[in-house]
């Protein structure tokens, strides 16, 4: 799996910008002189991330704009300034900041998603079904109208299952308007706070398809039509957007598949082609690869910079507070660190989503370090640790020096494991019990060193 949804433009972009700001030190000021360079490696980079030309050429011509005469502030370097400029655009091509789901409408808020068949749609009716429900707190039914793909309604039954939130059933034999409005009835009788609309998409934009989902439109009144497109799309994405723009007044965005192979072009070309903001963006099949889209944070992880904002928010959604209150406390009073320890911060980082979403929010000099590191083994590396601390008892966990010999045994027994899979843990735990003392004496990139360290070489670019 990719390090990074937007990984390929991001090593463009900055493997470009890098190499050109080392030609601009020493300007007092950015000048169209100096500036000439680096707009065209920009562009370049947009251009080979599939983002759309008529984009490329109204963010390159507000680059200009904006960076034209800008003062040096302090020990930045014109390069430097000029990034900052880019990275401020790129937040406003994609939409400036976040927008909120709108739920102003006397229940239920009705939400209809829309797409080509492929996009993700029923797949992202699911993680929105579920984020609307643990974050907004509302309660929420799901239907599906898709009555040409056999699967459809089965797919988002199960999905709607896993969110823990209401269904209303259909049959393929029923018409989509008869079985929505129906939906919509059970949602006012049941009291239900949001209904949550799939529908039927084609594999390519078509006239029955636009028909029905105008007359979809029509029968519902929606507070939120979403238009679901797939970032891999590229260039395609462009007149897909602009059909569905033309057909519906779109109040929003869904990017999904950003952990794919993807340019990322989709990213900031269909808000430019549609006027609509883009307001989720999806990652994979789990229900949790969901979350909202700040603009500026991609601009952000686009440039190399990181998001590390949604890494403490994941912090926040996932992490148990008490335990990590009471690592915090050891690491500042210098108390032992131990294996239940040890084994608390292995699974806070699986709830925050893995190595795979901690590395792709870090900043690119972070990130990099990881580069062909095989994300997927140290993730069974993990689940092996966690597995060999459970076979130990509360007292050798607390206690780690007890574990002799026989011990070892023991514990290798009841983890199905070699004993020499014991021996190594012991040592990754020593190596992290080490990063727990660089990260009292607050130093970062010890810290990091030293995390390296403790995946015991799965990820070599890390040492």
């Amino acid at each position: 799996m990719p390090l990074s949804a937007t990984a390929p433009m991001l090593e463009n972009l900055t493997s470009r910008l890098s190499r050109v700001v080392k030609t601009l030190r020493g300007e007092a000021r950015l000048t169209e002189a100096n500036m000439a360079e680096m707009l065209r490696e920009v562009r370049m980079a947009l251009l080979e991330a599939d983002v759309a030309l008529p984009v490329v050429r109204d963010l390159i011509a507000r680059i200009k704009e904006k960076a034209a005469g800008t003062e040096v502030v302090g020990s930045l370097t014109p390069g430097q300034a000029l990034v900052g400029v880019v990275n401020a655009e790129l937040a406003a091509i994609m939409g400036d900041a976040a927008r909120e789901l709108n739920f102003a409408t006397k229940p239920p808020a009705v939400i209809l998603l829309a797409g080509l068949q492929g996009a993700g749609k029923t797949t992202s009716a699911g993680k929105l079904a579920k984020l609307v429900r643990e974050q907004y707190r509302k309660k929420v039914l799901t239907v599906s109208t898709d009555v040409y793909r056999p699967a459809a309604i089965k797919q988002l039954e199960t999905v709607s299952a896993q969110a823990g939130v209401d269904f209303y059933p259909a049959t393929p034999g029923e018409k989509p308007v008869d079985i929505a409005t129906a939906a919509l009835n059970k949602a006012r009788t049941q009291f239900h706070d949001v209904l949550i609309v799939d529908t039927a998409g084609r594999l390519g934009v078509d006239t029955a398809m636009m028909e029905e989902i105008r007359a979809l439109h029509a029968a519902l009144d929606p507070v939120e039509t979403l238009f679901v497109v797939d970032a891999m799309l590229g260039q395609d994405a462009v007149n897909t957007a602009k059909a569905f723009g033309d057909a519906l007044p779109l109040t929003g965005v869904i990017l999904t598949k950003l952990d794919g192979d993807a340019r990322g072009g989709a990213a900031l070309s269909v808000r430019h082609i549609t006027g609509a903001p883009i307001k989720f963006a999806g990652t994979g099949e789990k229900l949790g690869g969901f979350e909202v889209f700040h603009p500026e944070r991609m601009a952000g992880r686009i440039l190399g910079m990181g998001d590390i904002l949604s890494l403490v928010e994941e912090a926040h959604r996932g992490v148990d507070l008490e335990a990590a209150k009471k690592v915090a406390d050891k690491i500042r009073t210098g108390e032992r660190f131990d294996l239940e320890d040890f084994k608390s911060q292995i699974g806070q980082m699986r709830k925050m989503g893995g190595l795979s979403t901690f590395m792709d929010k870090l900043p690119a000099q972070f990130a990099q370090a990881a580069q062909g590191a095989d994300l997927d083994r140290a993730e069974r590396e993990v689940r092996r640790m966690e597995g060999i601390i459970n076979s130990m008892t509360p007292q050798e966990r607390i206690h780690p020096d007890l574990i002799k010999a026989k011990r070892k045994q023991r514990i290798a027994k009841g983890a199905g494991v070699p004993v020499q899979e014991v021996n190594r843990l012991l040592k990754q735990f020593e190596q992290m019990r080490t990063m727990m003392k660089q990260m009292k004496q607050g130093g970062l990139a010890k810290m990091m060193r030293g995390m390296g360290r403790f995946m015991g070489g799965s990820l070599p670019g890390m040492r």
